[in-house]
């Protein structure tokens, strides 16, 4: 055989060699009825003594190989069924008890989150993936305690999206995942859907879970979730943003105050209403607008040592209600007073919501960013560290001026 022919023979074979682990065909597959597909997840406290009483010794052994010493948590699981969830609008609907054909809801306790699930794996056969998992609902007091742990555990798992969402639920977190919503046979995703609707409607920021753990991990920022509450009819309400400093929660806000973080980061679309009285006594002088449009402006000084922010906001806003019959909006004198009048009282609320934020140290805003990239010297010198930044942003001060302008009043001006 011919030097040339060698050659040839010899990249024929390294190009099949190539080829090869192409025609392997799916050699870890995983049929999906092997899996236990979890939907989503509540984290509860618990009673040590409870605890024990539930608890299961399988990554640990009491005398030979002790338990964390930490507290205890429960952790609740919402398991799809095979073949029971709704995959068009034809099989859509839900409550009625129908919650319990679709899902599998089980709960174990554990010292941590992983001893938790190991519980969990040892009482099911399929193994547990989180590749659909969709919600991770944490209770008040479980996420005032700390979260590093769970943050810890979800962050390594590889199986867990950024675009799932975490959040706060006001009293235990497992009635959540228990709930049976009338609009949705699955109550994980009538959670995420309520979220991400909010986030269309302009009622809510944008902060799947990954966002959350960009915001914690950085120097200047805090991070904040969802902050909800399972109504009497077994409806979802957003509550509020509960805010942390660093893996603590600290604080939460009301409803309306999210619109007050919207429009100070300029978030849009816009979607809040408020109510605006002409004159402090006289409820006979009152409208209704409706914020469409966003748009603001930050801007940063050094000023007797410590960083000045002057935040310009700027509001759309149609008038959507005229409450009493006295008010004639027909008149452009009575357009700029209401312009005038909503200028100044957003102006005050946007200062109370950061006034709040920064008893607590927990800047959500990102200003302590905007320092790091706009004053890189002075942040190196002055401050360099998230501890040094969250005690020093209680001392700011913000100038806030905010612009209203109505754009439309109706057809009916009367």
């Amino acid at each position: 055989m011919s030097g040339m022919a060698k050659t040839r023979l010899i990249a024929t074979v390294l190009v099949l060699l190539l080829f090869m682990p192409l025609l392997a065909g799916c050699w870890d597959r995983l049929e999906i009825d092997d899996r236990a597909v979890v939907l989503g997840v509540s984290i509860d406290e618990v009673s040590n003594q409870e605890g024990e009483e539930e608890e299961q010794e399988v990554s640990h052994v009491k005398g030979s190989l002790p338990p964390p010493s930490k507290g205890m948590v429960r952790i609740g699981v919402q398991i799809a069924l095979p073949g029971r969830i709704p995959l068009g609008p034809g099989e859509a609907g839900g409550g009625n008890g129908e919650t319990k054909d679709t899902v599998w809801v089980i709960s174990v306790v554990g010292h941590t989150v992983d001893d938790a699930f190991m519980n969990l794996q040892q009482q099911i056969s399929a193994r547990i993936f989180f590749g659909h998992l969709r919600v991770i609902v944490l209770s008040e007091s479980v996420a005032k305690k700390g979260i590093e742990n769970i943050n810890d555990f979800f962050r390594r798992n590889p199986e867990v999206r950024r675009m799932a969402w975490m959040m706060v639920a006001k009293g235990r977190a497992e009635k959540l995942i228990e709930a049976s919503p009338k609009l949705e046979r699955v109550p994980t995703l009538y959670l995420m859907s309520t979220l991400e609707n909010s986030i269309r409607m302009g009622k809510f920021p944008k902060n799947y879970i990954g966002q959350f753990w960009s915001n914690s991990s950085k120097l200047g920022q805090e991070g904040f979730l969802p902050y909800i509450d399972i109504k009497e009819n077994e409806n979802v309400g957003v509550q509020g943003l509960a805010y942390f400093r660093g893996n603590h929660l600290v604080g939460t806000t009301k409803p309306a105050e999210i619109s007050g973080f919207l429009g100070i980061r300029g978030v849009n679309p816009a979607g809040y209403r408020a109510v605006v009285q002409l004159e402090k006594d006289n409820s006979n002088k009152t409208v209704m607008t409706n914020v469409t449009h966003r748009y603001s402006r930050i801007n940063l000084d050094i000023k007797d040592g410590l960083p000045r922010f002057r935040i310009l906001v700027e509001l759309e806003a149609n008038l959507e209600e005229k409450i009493n019959g006295e008010l004639s909006i027909d008149d452009p004198e009575t357009i700029r007073r209401i312009e005038q009048v909503q200028s100044e009282t957003s102006a005050v609320f946007y200062q109370n919501v950061i006034r709040q934020t920064q008893l607590k140290g927990s800047d959500i805003f990102g200003f302590g960013e905007q320092v790091r990239a706009k004053k890189p010297g002075y942040w190196n010198k002055n401050i360099g560290s998230k501890e040094k930044w969250q005690e020093m942003y209680k001392r700011l001060e913000f100038d806030i001026d905010v612009n209203v302008k109505i754009r439309r009043v109706g057809m009916n001006a009367m």
